[in-house]
């Protein structure tokens, strides 16, 4: 590397060039990395059932157990997807019980 200039006013002038060309470099950065994304393929996970019915293993047989929005990490292994109509039903007239984490009866519309 070469030396750099013995004096404060040549040091200042350097200094500033430097700030400028790195801010130009980090616009260009911005700007390829902009392209870049826009080209790059953008792959869409499926979505999730809007709710899950919940089994429990009771003698090596399945047992309703509860009725989960569908992200809820409390339904456990052993779940159905279910419509939102079938939802509010096993809710209202079949008397399964909501997940007191994820209330899916709050989210159905249905008040206790």
């Amino acid at each position: 590397m070469s030396e750099l200039p013995p004096d404060l006013p040549r040091l200042r002038t350097l200094e500033t060039w430097l700030v400028v060309s790195l801010d130009r470099v980090r616009q260009r950065i911005a700007e390829v990395e902009t392209r870049e994304a826009a080209l790059r393929p953008v792959r869409v996970l499926p979505e999730g059932p809007g709710w899950v019915l919940s089994y429990l293993r009771v003698g090596g047989r399945p047992v309703v157990d509860s009725i989960h929005v569908g992200d809820c990490r409390m339904a456990g292994t052993h779940t159905k997807p279910i419509s939102r109509d079938e939802a509010r039903h096993a809710l209202t007239a079949d008397g399964i019980r909501a997940c007191e984490i994820c209330r899916p009866d709050s989210d159905l519309g249905i008040l206790d």
